[in-house]
């Protein structure tokens, strides 16, 4: 096992007391370096597992939160997938450049060949990488087309990762594959693939035109009834590669399977897996053993697999002896969605069951609920198992591990994260970021500093398509005290001032420097 020098005094690790505590800078002392597992889920809202008040048990998550620290006040970068993701992976705000808002399924690569990453900081530390399930943050040259029949160029392997098994961009879009280090899975090359996201090409049925082939139909309106693959119509369309579709029900195995692979191939050195799960994402079609568990109808179902997930990873932590070694990181990419395109009946069988945690909002929305998820940080014997409500944000994942692993790393192209790593695993007490920034939908940005948020005046719609989530975007500007108002039903901008123009400032600061 690779050891390392750590600084004390850097991080408090060692200890895990505050700042305040920590031993003189020049004492060290070997300590193993920590594997890092990120469980990053899709659509999961702040109140959908029961650490966070869920009603659909996850037992396998609330062991990580009993061992470790449940962050209350966390935040994705953005309140939809592409943007966050980018955020997460690069310490640079996706709304830096225009084009990194959600990508189309055939989009070229956001984050091209050669740059810094978190997988290059963990690289740069001596660790084996991968990148396992949804990308979502294209493929291949700028302004090429991609061929998805050879080998592709600014994959994940060309960003730090050692490994990729991935959905090239989310399960509701062709092509329907999976992509093992640049190249199709199982592809018959006597059977190409072809993709097209302006025209229907092949003969291949259509949710539109054959309805009677669906087994999950799609809501009106919301672009899910192209091409037909596994009795789900998709947005897109796609002919050829028939050997190498994926069944949506395996799809969850699948990614944890390769996952349990990868961690026994590199149980004797450091490793970092970025698991990217699909499931709570449309469509929803969990594993046959998970459907109909759930009250909750398929999307309840899909939680419980998601557990199920989780719980297969620590079983293969535990069993190679690796779990007191190992930082699992559990978080979601944006808040959730019920209706997002599939007639799955979450809306009429949510219940009790409030995803949102009763905040404000939900998936693409300038609201709480857009933004504020789920975070637990577990590393067992080093972390000691609490609540913290310091504001964090998953912009700070380059800075935070870079930090963790004693690595440098370039500010030019990670201008926005910063070195949280006492405040992530609960070794200081501190109150974290001075300031948190949140992306909408259209760009539409906000900024809290954990108890006053500002957001944006925007002149969008004020509901996401059919989804029913509201926006929150109006013609002026919004001033939540959001500490008091959990709803943020009262806005403050006339009343308070003096605090509006301070954090329109603050955030017109970030955003020009």
């Amino acid at each position: 096992m690779v050891k390392k020098i750590v600084l004390l005094g850097l991080l408090g690790i060692l200890s895990c007391k505050p700042n305040s505590q920590k031993a003189p800078e020049e004492t060290v002392k070997e300590e193993k370096t920590p594997n890092v597992v990120l469980i990053y889920t899709d659509d999961l809202g702040y109140g959908d597992i029961t650490p966070y008040g869920g009603k659909v048990p996850t037992p396998n998550i609330d062991r990580l939160a009993k061992g470790g620290i449940v962050h209350r006040n966390a935040y994705a970068a953005a309140a939809t997938c592409t943007p966050s993701r980018y955020s997460l992976l690069t310490g640079e705000y996706a709304w830096r450049q225009k084009g990194r808002d959600i990508a189309p399924g055939d989009a070229n690569a956001l984050i091209p060949s050669g740059h810094q990453t978190v997988a290059t900081i963990f690289k740069n530390a001596g660790y084996k990488t991968a990148a396992i399930g949804k990308w979502h943050l294209g493929l291949g040259e700028t302004g090429k087309k991609i061929d998805w029949n050879t080998k592709l160029t600014n994959t994940p392997n060309d960003i730090g990762f050692d490994y990729s098994y991935i959905i090239p961009a989310t399960g509701d879009r062709v092509p329907c594959v999976f992509m093992e280090n640049g190249s199709v899975v199982n592809l018959d090359p006597n059977d190409p693939i072809t993709v097209s996201y302006k025209e229907k090409v092949g003969d291949w049925p259509t949710g539109k035109e054959n309805p009677e082939l669906l087994k999950l139909h799609p809501s009106p309106g919301q672009g899910h009834d192209n091409t037909i693959v596994n009795g789900i119509s998709r947005i897109g369309y796609q002919t050829g590669g028939k050997a190498a579709l994926w069944r949506d029900e395996d799809i969850a195995d699948d990614l944890t399977k390769r996952t349990v692979n990868f961690i026994k191939e590199n149980k004797e050195q450091p490793f970092f897996v970025y698991l990217a799960t699909n499931d709570i994402h449309v469509p929803r079609m969990p594993h046959e053993r998970f459907q109909g568990k759930t009250p909750q109808g398929l999307r309840g179902d899909a939680i419980l697999e998601l557990d199920y997930t989780v719980g297969e990873v620590l079983k293969t932590l535990d069993e190679l002896n690796l779990t007191e070694n190992t930082v699992i990181i559990f978080s979601s990419d944006n808040g959730p969605v019920l209706d997002d395109g599939y007639a799955d009946e979450a809306v009429q069988k949510t219940g009790d069951h409030d995803p949102s945690g009763s905040l404000r909002g939900g998936k693409y929305s300038a609201y709480e609920a857009g933004t504020r998820v789920p975070l637990i940080i577990s590393w067992k014997g080093k972390i000691n198992p609490g609540e913290s409500n310091a504001l964090i944000s998953q912009i700070d994942f380059l800075g935070t591990m870079a930090q963790l692993t004693g690595q440098s790393y370039t500010k030019e192209t990670a201008p926005d994260t910063q070195e949280q790593w006492s405040i992530w695993s609960g070794s200081s007490s501190t109150n974290g970021r001075e300031y948190v920034v949140q992306e909408a939908i259209d760009g539409t940005l906000s900024i809290t500093n954990g108890t006053y948020k500002y957001i944006s005046p925007s002149d969008g719609d004020k509901v996401a398509w059919q989804t029913g989530i509201e926006t929150g975007f109006m013609p002026k500007p919004q001033l939540y005290n959001i500490k008091t108002d959990r709803g943020e039903k009262d806005n403050l901008a006339e009343k308070e001032p003096s605090i509006l123009d301070k954090l329109k400032a603050q955030l017109s600061k970030i955003v020009n420097r």
